[in-house]
């Protein structure tokens, strides 16, 4: 099981529970978070969605930061792993996130729900408005009045001001409108084959929730 089989049946999974919003909805592949650590798949709508990918190949060792940083950005994160990772995962990750199991069978690789994810409690608007490149978060100062003497400020100076502005709530709609204007930037191809069909992985019978 490798990481990119993984990859490929979330992307389906994805494309199948978000078939009915599917033109609100962007895909994003290693969508970097605070300049630490890049997230495998983001999925952005009407929250920002995080999952990360542990195959049978892939070390838990890095989970721990990745587990940190996910908790101060995404509105929800789930943990796709492989089925000999499970237990030790399960323990490793707060009890808001989801859980998916990837295991294999005759039929290929398959994604088995184990936990929805819930709501993000511990969102921290100072490490979101870092999703946004400095150029926007000048033009939301500027259209908010709030542009005499930014121009020349650093990202981080302009950030702190936005995020002092504004509710947490008016920052992360802020994010992910911009991000949404940010044309094919990183997203993700849908796995919609030529036929019109999807990947035997992407049935929605194939997953227990």
């Amino acid at each position: 099981m490798r990481d990119a089989d993984v990859r490929n049946a979330l992307h389906a999974l994805l494309r199948v529970e978000h078939e009915h919003e599917w033109t609100t909805t962007r895909i994003f592949n290693e969508l970097s978070l605070c300049g630490e650590v890049r997230v495998d798949v983001a999925v952005l709508n009407g929250r920002l969605a995080g999952y990360e990918l542990k195959s049978a190949r892939d070390t838990l060792k890095r989970l721990p930061t990745q587990v940190s940083v996910y908790s101060r950005v995404l509105d929800e994160a789930t943990l796709v792993v492989a089925e000999r990772h499970f237990p030790r995962a399960l323990a490793m990750v707060p009890e808001w996130w989801g859980v998916v199991v990837a295991w294999t069978d005759g039929d290929g690789l398959r994604l088995e729900h184990m936990r929805a994810a819930l709501h993000n409690p511990t969102v921290d608007t100072d490490s979101v408005v870092r999703l946004l490149w400095r150029d926007e978060v000048l033009d939301e100062l500027v259209r908010r009045g709030l542009g005499r003497g930014a121009r020349s400020k650093t990202r981080s100076v302009l950030a702190r001001s936005l995020v002092a502005a504004l509710s947490g709530d008016e920052v992360r709609a802020i994010v992910r409108d911009r991000m949404k204007q940010r044309g094919t930037w990183r997203a993700a191809p849908s796995p919609r084959r030529d036929d019109g069909t999807f990947p035997v992985s992407a049935t929605r019978s194939d997953f227990l929730h």
